[in-house]
């Protein structure tokens, strides 16, 4: 499939591992030009010397208040084709773990810095009448997963908020859909199988294949097999597809609108 890419721009935040590295590269590979974000100069670096001049960084924290003024003072003047909304999660923990502190806190961390964002990008996609918005979020947004009480709880109102103003960006052309994966080899599930662990007092081992066995496939997914659709969603082959939550989880959904 012919996804005309070349030379358009991205924006991917989260870009030094898991989803984000993954989804860059597909990106590179079909021609697109990516500014890459994360915190971690050192593996943005490495990720540069290898995708070359088509892979711009930019090292900074997306959760910070400063970090929309940041991006757009990078842009000096473009107007990104796409955008891809993606971090790390919130801690793992069960409901009388978590104190209102850090329930503040992931607030901030999960939904507000993607709002700041994304109401400040729209303005440059309707400038041109195009744009597409994808959002990293999880398999929380569709069931629960056990300890993860804030995730289970904040991410839903990420799907609200999307759902929400995907009307209102249709007539520009702009879409804006989630994709909420289920269990891939990330280093970010490396906290779910330690988690699991100190829960049921097995190894990491086990814990891992406890997670194989739920995920529907009894596999974990590859994070580029995931690329793959995410670059879809963000080609202007998606055109009629906007205000989406599309669970990659191998059947670990269980709900008849999984």
């Amino acid at each position: 499939m012919e996804l005309n890419l070349n030379d358009r721009l991205f924006i991917v935040t989260g870009a030094s591992s898991g989803f984000g590295e993954a989804i860059l590269r597909q990106l590179i590979a079909e021609g697109a030009w990516v500014i890459a974000i994360a915190r971690r100069a050192d593996r943005l670096n490495r990720l540069s010397a290898e995708l070359g001049s088509r892979c711009e960084i930019l090292v900074a924290d997306v959760t910070s208040d400063a970090f929309t003024d940041q991006l757009l003072a990078s842009l000096n003047g473009r107007i990104p084709d796409g955008l891809l909304v993606n971090s790390g999660g919130p801690p793992a923990g069960k409901f009388n773990e978590i104190d209102r502190d850090l329930w503040l806190r992931s607030f901030h961390d999960i939904f507000l810095w993607k709002f700041d964002l994304i109401k400040r990008i729209i303005p440059l996609f309707v400038m041109r009448k195009y744009g597409r918005i994808l959002l990293i979020e999880s398999v929380a947004v569709k069931q629960p997963v056990e300890s993860l009480i804030l995730s289970n709880t904040l991410r839903p109102a990420v799907v609200g908020m999307t759902k929400s103003i995907a009307g209102e960006l249709a007539a520009d052309g702009i879409t804006i859909n989630i994709l909420a994966p289920g269990y891939h080899e990330t280093s970010a599930l490396q906290r779910l199988f330690k988690r699991k662990a100190v829960d049921s007092g097995i190894n990491e081992s086990e814990a891992r294949e406890m997670f194989v066995s739920e995920a529907g496939m009894k596999n974990l997914g590859n994070p580029a097999d995931f690329a793959k659709l995410a670059t879809w969603l963000l080609s202007e082959s998606s055109a009629f597809v906007t205000g989406q939550v599309v669970s990659v989880a191998g059947n670990q959904v269980k709900g008849i609108f999984g």
